[in-house]
């Protein structure tokens, strides 16, 4: 009996749910992220727009993620990689960072558009597939508190959410706090950018215990130099933990867009 009540409410909530969406549909009918064009959902790209999409598929650098033009074999790494290597053992990336890219991450950052991490997230999920084989915990890029008021969500916490609902491992986003607050990167050199986030950054004090041996994946939406997830990083480390990967939607590579 119970068991019958229960399915017979579970209908009832997904027949009211389809009701609202299309009521919403009706009155807010979804458009396309970027160019504005009818689409099937909301928070989509319509088919041309999508193909715009330069996602990073193999060959690539293992260590930073960058894409190859050609395979160079499975242990070259990139020039990047090479000359500064990261602190973090890995970073992937879903997409090249380009118009499109740029269109998706500027509504989710900046126009007020949290659940646009649900489109983001399935494409990350894809791309950081050899991220989720052990126990991890996803920690986002922390906002500072005041720039979190004014923006009232952190996109990387949104992002880290919609991942782990995709992938099953734990969010946890005050493992590390921005307890400086700094300039926007956007403009600023890589040495600039280094300069402005160095101590801005500190672990939770209880942080050993609560990881209880899983590694760590920091979630960002966009990686330009690396500056900011670089100094997470070594933040991380300096509070004992040694299993460290990174994850974002968009990476700007050499020869592309630069970011908003």
């Amino acid at each position: 009996m119970e068991a019958g009540a229960a399915k017979v409410k579970a209908v009832k909530r997904a027949t009211l749910a389809r009701f609202g969406g299309g009521v919403l549909d009706l009155i807010y009918p979804p458009t396309c992220l970027d160019c504005g064009a009818p689409t099937a959902r909301h928070a989509a790209l319509c088919p041309r727009c999508f193909a715009k999409l330069r996602p990073i598929t193999a060959p690539y650098c293992p260590v930073l993620g960058l894409p190859f033009e050609v395979s160079l074999g499975p242990d070259a790494r990139s020039a990047e990689a090479i000359a500064d290597p990261p602190p973090f053992e890995r970073a992937r990336s879903a997409v090249i960072y380009n118009e499109v890219a740029r269109a998706v991450v500027g509504r989710l950052k900046y126009g007020d558009r949290p659940e646009l991490a649900g489109f983001c997230a399935r494409l990350m999920a894809a791309a950081g597939s050899d991220l989720w084989a052990e126990a991890r915990v996803l920690v986002p890029v922390p906002l500072h508190f005041w720039r979190l008021v004014g923006r009232r969500y952190n996109q990387s916490t949104e992002l880290a959410r919609a991942l782990s609902r995709l992938t099953g491992h734990a969010v946890d986003p005050t493992l590390v706090s921005r307890t400086r607050r700094t300039r926007q990167q956007v403009g600023l050199s890589a040495d600039a950018r280094q300069r402005n986030v160095a101590g801005a950054f500190t672990a939770h004090p209880d942080i050993l215990r609560r990881l209880n041996g899983r590694g760590v994946v920091l979630v960002d939406d966009v990686i330009t130099t690396g500056s900011t997830v670089k100094a997470i990083t070594r933040t991380l480390k300096r509070a004992g933990v040694d299993k460290i990967d990174v994850i974002s939607f968009a990476r700007v590579v050499t020869g592309g867009e630069s970011p908003i």
